[in-house]
């Protein structure tokens, strides 16, 4: 509502001196609070469609015909999870609350990305955190106390992009993905690119995400990991509760042996490989068609 609230208003302006103004209709790509105040204020139908899901199949087709990174059943991972945070400042401060728990608890010894200053904003990652020091009042001495930034092995790997699978050498050598999503706070479901990341590179993963945000991919046709990997966390609709609950599963499986994170990683393999080629091999192209079609129908005039 903040980015487009300018445009609707110009909408609403343009038309407003038609007699018998025009039905409103808005093509959204979530669902949640935003979308129903959008169409409180301005009384238009919304439409959903999945953007992010034909976004992902277009940017990462191919890459199951490469060879830039093992398949999953070849990997031993020696690492918990990665987690790349490129951006932290604006509405993705979620992610310097995850850093914050990451250190706090001692995580640090993954793959993480992470700046000492938001290249977008050029904002200080301890400025940002300040505003939580009411919740976590030692914050901002935690990440300044943190090595940052911390950089991936091939230092060019942080101009990655969205529209591209980069990191395969973290990826490899991880047993889980920390996809920290685009949208965290609020009641919504809002699911991009960075979790497919996870699912093309073969991945299990965790999300730090709006609230059900598993159950939403799962109506897709993907499949999630419990019972092997706790996801009740994606039932906390406290956003410092949902974050602190990933900490501490990620903490749960950093504490067991070599052997028992080698076990967990075989008996998620069927999950990581019937999301892999649910994504690659159609399935999941078909839902999102069906999708599409419905909701175009939607349009048409009776008859």
């Amino acid at each position: 509502m903040d980015l487009h609230r300018p445009l609707f208003n110009e909408v609403v302006r343009r038309n407003d001196d038609i007699y018998c103004k025009p039905s409103g209709h808005v093509i959204v790509s979530e669902r949640g609070e935003f979308v129903e105040e959008l169409e409180q204020k301005y009384g238009w139908t919304t439409h959903y469609y999945f953007f992010h899901g034909w976004a992902a199949q277009d940017w990462f087709r191919g890459y199951d015909k490469t060879f830039l990174i093992a398949r999953a059943r070849l990997r031993r991972p020696t690492r918990t999870f990665m987690s790349p945070n490129r951006i932290v400042a604006g509405k993705r401060d979620h992610r310097v609350l995850f850093l914050y728990n990451v250190f706090r608890h001692n995580l640090q010894d993954n793959h993480i990305s992470a700046p000492r200053t938001c290249q977008y904003e050029n904002v200080d990652i301890s400025t940002i955190a300040s505003k939580y020091i009411n919740i976590y009042p030692d914050i901002c001495q935690t990440l300044n106390r943190a090595e940052l930034p911390r950089l991936f092995a091939n230092e060019d790997e942080q101009l990655m992009s969205s529209c591209t699978l980069t990191n395969f050498k973290e990826a490899e050598d991880s047993l889980i993905y920390v996809a920290t999503e685009t949208v965290y706070f609020g009641r919504r479901t809002h699911i991009t690119e960075k979790t497919f990341k996870a699912i093309a590179l073969e991945m299990p993963f965790i999300l730090v995400a709006p609230a059900h945000s598993l159950a939403y991919l799962r109506e897709y046709g993907f499949r999630t990991f419990s019972p092997y990997i706790d996801e009740s966390y994606d039932l906390i609709e406290d956003d410092i509760g949902r974050i602190e609950a990933v900490t501490l599963i990620l903490s749960e499986i950093q504490a067991r042996s070599a052997a028992a994170r080698q076990q967990l990683h075989q008996q998620l393999l069927p999950i990581v490989e019937h999301n892999y080629n649910h994504f690659y091999r159609g399935g999941f192209s078909d839902v999102l068609w069906q999708e599409l079609t419905d909701m175009l129908a939607e349009f048409k005039p009776n008859v």
